[in-house]
């Protein structure tokens, strides 16, 4: 569902959500012991800025700017806000969710699990869990204590390569994401899912759009313009819609 944690952090503000200034490439040589697709995947991490930005910041992972362009385009995270963010070692959503609701300063609240595990957050609940395990849902609205105002989800299963399979099972993981919104969101509530783009979303954006007051795609600029990842940012909930009968 997600990626390898990391150790324990202190994030500096999370500021703007561009990497600032320029690198000179770093190349990597094929090692003894490295293969091709590890040099490349190697080169490829020294020289994105937004790793580096990631380090700097005490960001547990690049994945960070992502939510925080898409919270600076869509405005959905404020103090006082109460978030449950799905998928979410090694923490990289939950910092910039801690730090734009202010839970630090009693104001909000941010409640994550993930099915690796991960080290605390300060601010933030969090708990190593199979969200498709039964059980899952309710110890995260046990451990909210409420409704919630946005629901984030990240998760993605471990890729096969196959574009189709690949896109099936993250479908599957955001109709879950959705199924458990849909039970805690608080009228305006916000939900947010990552999707791989194809054609088997037609389901879920019907449910959406039914639910929400405005359902739009999204890929912010730290997402690889290489990757096939899109987000689906639904807000303005309004309530489980019956669809009319036709």
């Amino acid at each position: 569902m997600s990626r390898k944690p990391s150790g324990p952090s202190k994030p500096s503000k999370s500021g703007g959500s561009m990497p600032g200034g320029r690198r000179a490439a770093v190349r990597v040589k094929t090692a003894h012991k490295r293969s091709a697709s590890s040099t490349r995947w190697l080169e490829r991490q020294l020289n994105d800025p937004y790793v580096a930005e990631a380090k700097k910041r005490g960001f547990r992972s690049r994945a960070a700017f992502k939510l925080l362009q898409l919270d600076d385009k869509y405005h959905f995270l404020a103090p006082a806000k109460r978030v449950v963010d799905l998928g979410a070692a090694p923490g990289g959503w939950t910092q910039i969710a801690v730090d734009r609701t202010k839970t630090l300063e009693g104001k909000g609240k941010v409640v994550g699990l993930d099915i690796l595990e991960m080290d605390p957050v300060p601010g933030a609940t969090t708990f190593q869990q199979d969200f498709l395990e039964p059980g899952a849902p309710e110890r995260l609205k046990a451990e909210l204590g409420g409704a919630a105002d946005i629901v984030l989800s990240d998760m993605a299963a471990p890729t096969t390569g196959h574009h189709q399979t690949d896109h099936m099972r993250i479908m599957a993981l955001a109709e879950a994401a959705y199924d458990f919104a849909e039970d805690v969101l608080a009228s305006g509530g916000v939900f947010i899912c990552k999707l791989f783009q194809g054609g088997a979303e037609k389901s879920l954006l019907e449910r959406l759009k039914q639910d929400f007051t405005q359902v739009r795609h999204a890929k912010p600029p730290a997402s690889r313009a290489d990757s096939s990842e899109t987000y689906l940012v639904a807000t303005g909930f309004r309530g489980r819609q019956i669809a009319p009968k036709e």
